[in-house]
């Protein structure tokens, strides 16, 4: 009889399992106690569960979790970077702009008669208004007032001791030409001296070397550019001779000159002056004055020759009675003249500076014949009409407005510079610039109110009136050992350049900051009170 295996019997694992229950099987056959052998059966499969199976599939999962969350995330954002490196290669998609609404015609007009009586009331308050008076808008930016620009000499004149005597611009203001002579005591009549010129503006411009040199047989004591044109210059020599050089012939310069003849002056002539002749003002005569007391006019003519076309003569026994001179026992007595200045609004007006210290309102158009022995081809006139008060030496520059008809300055050995008006003989103030001699002062050609002087203890000063009436806004050196400075000019094409020669044979060329070159908003007008109150 066979047996079935008991459900306590499955509990027993592996094959230690399957070999008791063989066995007891085998037992159970022999009977009741100890059963009979085992017969061959066919038995039914016993499945029993794995429990490492199930330990081994829970670590599976464990891992299947870690996998998943390593995934491809990283990928996915650096596919993210690449998809906008495509964006930038696209073509960029026109932009629509967005309509602009028409304006509403009607209301906008109703608004503007809603705010006009508001508006209205609020600009006639801010033209009434005083706040703002005399402020000036500078957009320009802080620069040093005074530079120097540039240093010009030449050696040969330099090493005969000789001083730029005059300098001048030419009529296109690229040229600066200087004089050299001697101002100082001593007969200099026969010394050679040279007339010189830099072209500011040629490309490698050398200091020292002029772009063009004039040998004069004496020493030159003034010199004037021809007004037009811009090779053409004039020159007054210590001999009392008059010549007039083409600078752009170095070969052959000479143009004309008056030669020595009985109308030729006998004394240094201290100016020269280009004016226009009276029915054709495009042609040109020079006027000279001399220390001989005559102011001539010439004419070139042919064969290189300087012609007298008309004269003045300055005696004592002539002068105004206001002039306080003594007068000379015995014959006459002619009046040394230094300087000349010619009215910028009548060309027929100038004033004289005279060795006596005094000036003298003087016209091209009197008739009075001159009382005077001097020898004259043509006949001398006397000029002069109305006496100003004296200087406390001779007069070495007079500078006559140009934006006001009766204003004038001069300057003279007794250091002071005098502001006159043509109305009156005191003169409205006087300037103490120098403890030495001043030897030149000059109006500026742009600015109304302001002017430069030159003076004995090598400075080169410069005046605004608006902002001071008795110190300069600017002083600068023009000498470190205080060498006498000569003569200056402004340049009335490039404003901001102003020329100064000196005692040591040199040329220096300052450029001025806009300070002096802008005129401001009220300079005329207060330049007409200045005059008025000195004809008050």
């Amino acid at each position: 009889m066979a047996t079935s295996a008991q459900p306590w019997q499955l509990g027993l694992a592996g094959s230690a399992g399957a070999e008791a229950l063989a066995t007891s099987g085998t037992a159970s056959t022999e009977g009741p106690e100890r059963p009979g052998p085992l017969q061959d059966e066919t038995l039914g499969v016993a499945s029993v569960p794995s429990q490492w199976r199930g330990v081994q599939g829970i670590r599976g999962e464990t891992k299947s979790c870690q996998t998943a969350s390593i995934a491809t995330a990283e990928a996915s954002v650096q596919a993210r970077k690449h998809v906008d490196a495509e964006v930038q290669t696209e073509a960029p998609e026109p932009v629509s702009l967005p309509s602009v609404p028409r304006y509403n015609g009607p209301q906008l007009a109703a608004f503007l008669r809603k705010v006009e009586a508001m508006v209205t009331r609020e600009l006639n308050k801010n033209w009434q208004s005083h706040a703002f008076d005399g402020f000036e808008v500078n957009w320009a930016e802080q620069q040093q007032m005074v530079t120097c620009l540039h240093t010009l000499s030449y050696p040969p004149a330099q090493g005969q001791g000789l001083h730029v005597t005059g300098v001048s611009w030419n009529s296109t203001g690229s040229v600066v030409a200087c004089a050299y002579g001697r101002l100082d005591d001593g007969d200099w009549s026969t010394l050679r001296s040279f007339v010189c010129a830099w072209n500011l503006d040629r490309r490698g411009l050398s200091p020292q070397q002029p772009s063009a040199v004039v040998e004069v047989p004496s020493a030159a004591m003034c010199l004037a550019f021809h007004p037009t044109r811009p090779s053409h210059v004039a020159g007054g020599l210590y001999s009392g001779e008059v010549l007039v050089w083409d600078m752009s012939r170095p070969e052959d310069p000479l143009l004309w000159r008056t030669g020595l003849t009985d109308d030729t002056h006998t004394d240094p002539v201290y100016q020269v002056v280009w004016l226009p002749e009276p029915r054709h003002s495009h042609r040109f005569q020079v006027l000279s004055v001399a220390a001989d007391g005559k102011v001539l006019l010439w004419q070139g003519v042919g064969a290189g020759r300087l012609q007298l076309s008309a004269g003045f003569a300055l005696a004592v026994q002539q002068l105004p009675r206001n002039t306080k001179l003594k007068k000379p026992s015995r014959g006459e007595a002619e009046v040394g003249a230094t300087a000349v200045a010619f009215s910028s609004f009548d060309p027929s007006l100038f004033v004289l500076g005279t060795e006596g210290g005094f000036l003298l309102k003087c016209s091209l158009t009197a008739e009075e014949a001159a009382v005077t022995r001097m020898p004259s081809s043509v006949p001398l006139r006397a000029p002069a009409q109305f006496t100003f008060a004296p200087h406390g030496g001779p007069v070495y520059s007079v500078s006559c407005s140009p934006f006001h008809r009766n204003l004038f300055l001069s300057a003279g050995t007794d250091g002071h510079a005098h502001l006159y008006s043509m109305l009156q003989a005191q003169p409205l103030t006087s300037l103490q610039l120098s403890h030495k001699y001043l030897f030149a002062v000059r109006w500026s050609p742009v600015r109304p109110l302001v002017f430069a002087a030159a003076s004995g203890e090598g400075d080169v000063q410069l005046f605004d009136l608006q902002k001071s009436s008795q110190k300069p806004t600017v002083s600068v050196k023009q000498t470190e050992d205080e060498s006498p400075v000569y003569c200056l000019e402004f340049n009335c094409q490039q404003t901001q350049l102003l020329a100064a020669g000196d005692a040591k044979g040199m040329v220096k060329v300052w450029q001025l900051s806009s300070e002096f070159t802008e005129q401001g908003a009220r300079e005329t007008e207060l330049l007409d009170q200045l005059a008025s109150e000195v004809a008050s």
